[in-house]
């Protein structure tokens, strides 16, 4: 009887020592597929600016004085640095005619994108020409409420619109331009006037001012 037992057992025996051998293979093949563990990090962010286009503001992530990554923003102001390693960085955002952006303590921990709330860049006065001027009726009188719009006069002599405005209740206007060399175009429209238009060279960052003098139109 007990030979029979035993007989009988060693089936069993092997079906279990089976089992076993594949469960150990398949978690051994499971942990082979494991996603690695990261090991680097990044930041994400979006700027704002004072006036103009927040695309192409230079983003920089520094540790001490060694330059470690650095993006550009995009038509909306968003930059994003990924695959820097975990620690303690300094941030630096720079665009030409405004203020240069510093952060500083910006941790980065492996496996995790850091989002900096919205960063903001004000107008560098001294870094920019203005462009300021005064629309006049036939009699030297202030005209309020005139439209003014600049363009960029191309070397071919095509226009490209900058920016617009309306004359204050004394009929002034100002705009704020990049401080490289080129020719602008001011146009001025108010109802019953001719259109009048005067060019205005733009060489450094100063103050340039323009006068213009709107006649009747034609009856």
């Amino acid at each position: 009887m007990f030979r029979l037992q035993t007989f009988f057992r060693r089936p069993a025996v092997l079906l279990a020592a089976t089992l076993l051998a594949f469960l150990f293979l398949n978690a051994d093949a499971s942990a082979q597929r494991r996603t690695p563990t990261p090991t680097t990090g990044g930041v994400k962010g979006r700027v704002k600016v004072g006036q103009g286009s927040a695309a192409g503001v230079g983003v920089t992530m520094r540790q001490g004085d060694r330059e470690v990554a650095s993006a550009q923003t995009n038509n909306k102001g968003e930059f994003e640095v990924r695959g820097v390693a975990p620690g303690t960085y300094g941030l630096t955002l720079r665009k030409p005619g405004l203020q240069v952006g510093r952060m500083e303590q910006v941790e980065v921990r492996a496996g995790k994108m850091r989002s900096l709330k919205d960063l903001f860049l004000p107008i560098d006065e001294g870094s920019i020409a203005f462009l300021r001027g005064s629309v006049f009726d036939p009699a030297g009188r202030s005209v309020a409420g005139a439209r003014v719009e600049v363009a960029l006069v191309a070397a071919d002599g095509t226009l490209k619109r900058v920016d617009s405005r309306v004359t204050t209740e004394y009929g002034s206007f100002s705009f704020r331009l990049p401080p490289e060399p080129a020719r602008y175009r001011v146009t001025v429209k108010a109802g019953g006037m001719e259109t009048a238009t005067s060019d205005v060279e733009i060489d450094s960052a100063a103050i340039f001012r323009v006068a213009l003098t709107l006649t009747a139109a034609a009856k």
